[in-house]
């Protein structure tokens, strides 16, 4: 029986920044990933990786935080359209050598490898080919069925959380019928910053909703679906219909092509009844794409649960408060995450009629007014308050 302070279930991005913010406390973790370290994901996943993110991990590996700004991407700007017109359009500066910049864009794989990298420097343990099978909390600790014992877990692993079920709590939420294409297409990683470009009714994709957002090496095209769209056609030859809406010049080199619908769904509890499991990111709620906030949201719940953790094995307040307050907090947090996708939503789908009224209206306002295209270029992706102060997930 291998024993740690602290045990985290789930190698991805949320499990890892775990197991750095509970290491740079001076506890000793050890994470546990079912598949094997060889294992590629495919994809880039989730690339946007806000300030607040990255201050939070600064705060554990400063030498991190730099690296990820370094290797990650900061868009040129951000561009919004309607029906092929300009409504709204903005520059960022360029990040300051040094600096921390307001996000960084970067495929999951190479956030993860950083990530790695950063916990072996802090001395966590990674045991791979380790899923979690089971979970028993016993009066002064917690144990999983692979061998190991630790006085606190946290479990990210992940929308199918085995943590979560073990521990009796479920996602409970909607999902809704609009689908959504996400295709990666290969792009020259020394090149120049883009845009992230919203249209509104695209005219080339048929009056459809496009996203196109740039990220180190990449470009990501989010394509709204119709009910009636084929699904499989679109994602079997993306080729076909996505040339008309990135940028001329761009590689049809496609890398990834994924589907999904919106999610909004929180757990009953992010605690276990015996106050030594806490969950965190997919595993305790599930968002859209839209708003980044799932991997976001996600680094805030392991931020909150490295405190927890580490208040509760010091004694600075008791186990129970400990844990009790991570519940109270982050799964507040994670239900006005939930509102502001489900507002991103029905904002995306123009479901009544005094919804697209009022977009078209702003559509043709945004020729005289700037802010009218800001609120344009902003709904779609929802209100930014996880009614934290400081903390936007």
């Amino acid at each position: 029986m291998r024993h740690s302070d602290v045990l985290v279930a789930g190698g991805g991005p949320v499990g890892l920044a775990a197991a750095l913010l509970c290491a740079a406390q001076g506890l000793v973790v050890t994470v546990l990933e079912a598949d094997a370290e060889t294992a590629v994901r495919a994809g880039s996943r989730a690339i946007f990786v806000h300030g607040a993110s990255v201050g939070a991990l600064a705060k554990a590996d400063p030498d991190l935080a730099q690296r990820l700004s370094n290797r990650g991407l900061t868009w040129g700007g951000k561009h919004t359209l309607w029906a092929g017109r300009t409504v709204y359009r903005t520059s960022y500066p360029h990040p300051r050598c040094g600096t921390t910049p307001p996000f960084t864009c970067l495929s999951q794989r190479d956030l993860e490898a950083e990530l790695r990298r950063a916990c072996l420097e802090a001395g966590v343990r990674l045991a791979w080919r380790t899923p979690v099978e089971s979970v028993t909390v016993g009066p002064g600790h917690v144990e999983v069925g692979s061998g190991h014992r630790a006085s606190f877990l946290i479990g990210a692993d992940g929308a199918r959380s085995t943590v979560r079920t073990a521990i009796g709590t479920r996602l409970a939420g909607t999902r809704s019928d609009a689908s959504f294409i996400v295709v990666d297409l290969a792009d020259d990683p020394a090149g120049p910053p883009g845009d992230r470009v919203f249209h509104y009714r695209h005219p080339a994709a048929g009056y459809r909703h496009v996203l196109t957002a740039p990220f180190r090496g990449g470009l990501r095209v989010d394509l709204q679906c119709r009910p009636t769209d084929d699904i499989a056609g679109l994602t079997a030859d993306p080729t076909a219909w996505i040339a008309p809406l990135v940028p001329r010049g761009t590689p049809m080199e496609v890398t990834w092509v994924s589907h999904y619908r919106f999610h909004q769904a929180v757990a009953d509890t992010f605690v276990d009844a015996g106050r030594r499991v806490l969950l965190a990111g997919e595993a305790a709620h599930l968002f859209a794409p839209f708003g980044a906030r799932g991997l976001n949201s996600g680094i805030a719940d392991a931020t909150a649960a490295a405190e927890a953790v580490a208040d509760g094995l010091t004694g600075t307040v008791t186990r129970a408060e400990a844990v009790t307050r991570y519940d109270t907090v982050r799964r507040a947090a994670a239900l006005r995450n939930r509102d502001a996708s489900a507002q991103a939503l029905h904002q995306l789908l123009g479901t009544d009629m005094s919804t697209r009224a009022r977009q078209r209206a702003a559509a043709i306002a945004a020729r005289f007014s700037t802010a009218t295209g800001a609120w344009l270029d902003r709904i779609p992706y929802g209100p930014r308050d996880a009614g934290i102060p400081g903390s936007p997930y």
